[in-house]
């Protein structure tokens, strides 16, 4: 009988819920991270109840985190809805990659299983671009090791301190621009975030093609805002939204053995 897996991706922004089976994303869950404690529990039991009366053969659960203060509400609701605790990257299991970072312990377990799942999915070299609340790009060597990154913070940051450290600067809803010039300032801000970050992305990609990465290595984009800044990075790449929960079922695939 094949196994399902529930994958949780604790983020800064975001809570992904991923429902797994047969190495495939079945069904997926967000939340929004900064939801009160008692607001989060209340949408994570029914979110569970739902899961587990529609997969009662469900056993498996497993979380990776980037944020301390809301795992353990997450794991103190799935141990009331299923009797047992989950297991939780970087405590439980281990991302099965060689980290070539200075001190391993500073890279974020959600960078590790994306950068493990390029790899097996889509093969070596390999830069993963993961735009989230900040923006990510992970590089793995031809050998399979995780090489270290660039980090840049995200679009909502963005937007939010333009909007928190200026006196006339509105709050914005984070959309895609109408056109490159703005005509007003709402649209102004949107052409700046969208086609800035854009450019950014796609100069970045090309500059560690030339100088750290063959020319041969895939691009791997997921996150977030990936479906709105995706039309303006002028570079061939493989969009993988679900990269984060294949690389927590590898991870405890592989840890299972």
């Amino acid at each position: 009988m094949k196994r399902f897996l529930l994958a949780i991706d604790i983020g800064n922004t975001i809570i992904g819920i991923g429902l797994m089976k047969d190495r495939k994303v079945i069904k997926t869950y967000r939340l929004e991270t900064r939801l009160s404690n008692r607001l989060l529990s209340l949408k994570l039991k029914r979110i569970f109840r739902l899961i587990r009366k529609r997969y009662p053969v469900l056993k498996d659960v497993v979380i990776c985190s980037v944020v301390p203060l809301k795992s353990p509400i997450v794991s103190q609701m799935i141990y009331h809805i299923w009797g047992r605790k989950p297991l939780v990257i970087g405590k439980n299991l281990y991302v099965p990659i060689r980290n070539r970072y200075h001190n391993p312990r500073q890279v974020g377990q959600d960078r590790l299983v994306g950068a493990y799942a390029a790899k097996v999915y889509y093969g070596v070299p390999a830069i993963v671009v993961d735009f989230g609340t900040a923006i990510t790009f992970d590089m793995v060597s031809g050998k399979g090791e995780y090489l270290g990154g660039i980090i840049v913070p995200g679009i909502r940051l963005s937007a939010e301190s333009l909007f928190h450290k200026t006196a006339l600067l509105p709050k914005i809803k984070i959309k895609r621009p109408k056109s490159l010039i703005g005509k007003d300032t709402e649209g102004s801000i949107l052409s700046g975030l969208f086609y800035g970050y854009g450019a950014l992305s796609t100069g970045l990609i090309e500059r560690i093609k030339r100088t750290v990465m063959p020319q041969k290595a895939k691009v791997i984009v997921t996150g977030g805002h990936l479906s709105l800044v995706r039309s303006y990075i002028h570079h061939r790449v493989v969009v993988d939204q679900n990269l984060v929960f294949k690389g927590i079922e590898l991870t405890f695939r592989k840890g299972k053995r």
